[in-house]
């Protein structure tokens, strides 16, 4: 006997809510598996279109790994050691910075920072702070996010799931497939498309439009000439994914270091300045309308909420998923508005009768 309406939304409804704990409580330790879903979900289309050229599946997989692997060890081998020494010399000369900026004010507004005052206090213990502890800073926060093992474990792991399921994708696409209720068949394969082609559309072009503003951030502030260039751009570049927040931040850290470093000199401030609003033009005009699309149905503010409410809740991992979720659940929304327009409750029984007699 097929189950009623009330039935299958209660089932689910127990399904999702096993689901959300089964996640929350696992935490940081499902994060190699979901990189490793995310990457081999990526990679998909190209083994498919190396099958299409004749590879077998095996091959097409082994092709993939090798050519990721070494990208990704050029990429450490010539990223990371700069990113370090970056890193390393920003913390090194932040408490110089914060004086200077003491020094400018002092200079500029005598009466906001005279001794003794909340302001003063406050830059001062700042400084000091910095002075203490900026030679672990970098350690803490980078301890703080994850530990020396779970980033073994990650390094590790995350590679291994995303070969195996990219090798076995298309059959684990057909099982699940399988267990789909034959009643609402078409209706899930839909929806799956749907998600499918919103995926491809944002996340996709996301991560092709933060790789390339990152890397346009990195190399133009690096050819100006402003130190930490290449750490402030690749921020800027990262953090696109959240609408404002990339080009917000990555301006700030760069007019704010552009202004110590080249006070004498406002051409090289201009240059920054202009570095970021071409960046801005490129990503408004036409990096994001081509790569992302204009129809994938993800609100800036729809994003910046999953990005929050997911990360405040299951930590990174929930930032990691937030995305695709936020996408599904678009997806899922825009379906059950579509069968409330289309159904009795916001049409009324009593409409069609009511049409007719008129």
């Amino acid at each position: 006997m097929a189950l009623s309406a009330n039935e299958q939304f209660r089932y689910w409804g127990i399904g999702a809510v096993v689901f959300l704990l089964f996640v929350w409580m696992m935490g940081d330790v499902l994060l190699p598996f979901i990189t490793g879903m995310a990457i081999a979900y990526f990679l998909d289309p190209v083994a498919d279109r190396l099958e299409a050229v004749g590879l077998s599946r095996s091959l097409a997989t082994a092709v993939i790994t090798l050519v990721a692997m070494v990208t990704i060890f050029i990429i450490l081998l010539v990223l990371i050691p700069v990113l370090l020494r970056e890193t390393a010399e920003l913390i090194s000369v932040l408490p110089k910075y914060v004086e200077q900026f003491r020094m400018l004010i002092s200079g500029r507004f005598p009466e906001a920072l005279q001794e003794g005052s909340a302001a003063w206090q406050g830059l001062t213990s700042v400084i000091e702070f910095l002075r203490s502890k900026g030679g672990n800073l970098a350690n803490a926060l980078l301890m703080s996010a994850l530990t020396i093992l779970d980033v073994m474990i990650f390094l590790v792991v995350a590679p291994v799931v995303a070969f195996y399921l990219l090798l076995d994708w298309d059959r684990l696409i057909a099982v699940i497939d399988g267990w789909i209720p034959r009643d609402h068949l078409g209706t899930v394969r839909n929806l799956a498309q749907q998600v499918d082609r919103v995926l491809a559309g944002f996340v996709r072009g996301q991560m092709a439009v933060c790789g390339i503003l990152g890397a346009f951030y990195a190399v133009a502030l690096m050819l100006v000439g402003l130190q930490f260039g290449v750490v402030v751009g690749l921020i800027a570049g990262f953090l696109t994914f959240i609408p404002y927040v990339g080009s917000i931040i990555g301006g700030v850290l760069s007019f704010g270091l552009a202004l110590f470093q080249f006070w004498d000199d406002q051409i090289w401030i201009s240059a920054v300045v202009i570095i970021f609003a071409i960046g801005q033009l490129l990503e408004g005009n036409f990096l994001t309308p081509k790569l992302v699309g204009l129809s994938v149905g993800l609100h800036p503010v729809w994003l910046m909420f999953a990005l929050s409410a997911f990360g405040s809740f299951f930590g990174f991992t929930g930032m990691l998923i937030a995305v695709p979720v936020a996408a599904m659940l678009g997806v899922f929304f825009r379906f059950g508005l579509d069968q409330y327009v289309n159904g009795e409750l916001y049409a009324g029984k009593g409409s069609e009768r009511d049409i007719a007699d008129g």
